[in-house]
């Protein structure tokens, strides 16, 4: 057997001939040509007849014998008539691509199961270089769309650099997996969310989860005006939790030494639920009772709400909420007014977290997820980077390492 026959063998792709090679100090260069006569376009794949030139080309594959493997080949230029002068199609690597399809495949395989640094290693490549193959990788191996079937989703934010640079992220609520993420975290960023999803599939959107941001109740709103919004309960809950631990600072800076003994250590007592709390933090909790009513009361404000939303009853829900509005107006405390005027301007969003279930929950667990990406690469310099990165492992998307297997007659 020819040594060309040998490595055309040994490289297993399809309509892909080996014609010769060499070595460099690089690694092996091998020369490729596809056995294809035909040109197509590398955008649109479409026939095309007209040669505008031909020119030499290189791609990265995977490595050989410990050696850096690169594909050379003389490539046409055609002139399409849809997409203008470019690339031909080959069949070994994406248009304008500087990979074989194996070597990007493997790349976002690993990168999905371990760190960057660990990836850039063994692959021998840029980190940048992760972040746009992970794109490319996704691109082509998700074959379903993830935006279609959407009835119920979560939109949250995740911050992946100082300076207030965000990322807003889409999350099926049904499925459990991310379906569209962009770099921005305002009402133009999920306006562009809903341009790609199209008015029939956003007219289909029963329900979507969100912070109480106003930025993204607005575009929700404007794009979506028969959908239901409900406000996520840990960020409602979480204005009651700082209110009273507001109150607590500052009711320990206005009591005498003997009051402040009964408020001391109290923080984390008057934050828990009544199951959770400890003998210390029972007896904690009568001192309050006993010593500083206004704490106290900001306690009982903060567990009511709690308890109501614990409900499922959607009328009920409503009019407990607004007898705990009024309560907190009336209770001379600025910090639970101020979230009792949140509340009543929300309401039929915090309704609709009692009525469905549904809150943000799966989209924080997606944030962790991220947040362990960003931490595993060391940080990300680009957003879209890390957007590549967060679809190739969030988005459902199951990749396998490229094993070839030749089938070597028994007498060569």
């Amino acid at each position: 057997m020819r040594v060309t026959s040998l490595l055309t063998k040994l490289l297993g792709i399809e309509h892909t001939r080996v014609s010769g090679f060499r070595f460099e100090p690089s690694g092996l260069l091998l020369t490729v040509k596809p056995t294809t006569r035909r040109a197509r376009c590398g955008g649109c794949t479409r026939p095309c007849t007209r040669i505008h030139d031909r020119r030499r080309r290189r791609w990265r594959h995977m490595d050989m014998a410990g050696m850096e493997c690169h594909l050379e080949a003389v490539v046409r230029r055609v002139d399409c008539p849809r997409c203008g002068v470019t690339t031909e199609l080959v069949p070994w690597a994406e248009h304008a691509s500087g990979f074989t399809r194996d070597f990007e495949t493997t790349l976002a395989y690993l990168a999905q199961r371990a760190d960057q640094t660990t990836v850039c290693t063994i692959m021998r490549v840029a980190w940048a270089t992760v972040g746009r193959v992970a794109r490319r990788v996704v691109e082509r191996e998700l074959h379903e769309d993830p935006l279609e079937g959407l009835t119920c989703i979560g939109i949250d934010e995740l911050s992946y650099r100082r300076h207030h640079e965000y990322i807003t992220i889409v999350t099926d609520h049904v499925r459990g997996r991310v379906v569209w993420a962009a770099p921005g975290k305002n009402a133009d960023t999920v306006r562009a969310f809903f341009a790609a999803l199209g008015k029939d599939r956003a007219a289909r959107i029963e329900a979507v989860t969100i912070d109480m941001s106003q930025a993204y109740a607005t575009a929700v709103r404007e794009d979506c005006p028969n959908t239901k919004i409900v406000y996520d309960r840990f960020h409602v809950q979480r204005l009651a939790h700082d209110a009273l631990d507001t109150v607590r600072r500052e009711q320990w800076r206005a009591a005498d030494v003997d009051d402040k003994r009964a408020i001391k250590g109290t923080r984390f007592a008057l934050q828990r639920r009544p199951w959770n709390m400890s003998d210390v933090d029972d007896g904690k909790l009568r001192d309050v009772q006993r010593t500083n009513r206004p704490l106290y009361r900001a306690y009982l404000l903060r567990e009511t709400l709690a308890t109501i939303l614990d409900g499922r009853q959607v009328n009920v829900a409503r009019g407990k909420l607004l007898d705990w509005v009024g309560w907190a107006q009336r209770s001379r405390l600025a910090p639970f007014r101020r979230v009792a005027r949140t509340i009543k301007k929300h309401l039929e969003g915090i309704v609709a977290y009692v009525q469905t279930g549904l809150s943000n929950g799966r989209s924080e667990g997606m944030n962790g997820k991220v947040r362990t990406i960003t931490r595993r690469s060391f940080g990300l310099h680009s957003a879209w980077s890390l957007i590549g990165l967060v679809m190739l492992c969030c988005s459902g998307l199951v990749l396998s390492p490229v094993f070839r297997s030749p089938a070597l007659p028994l007498n060569s």
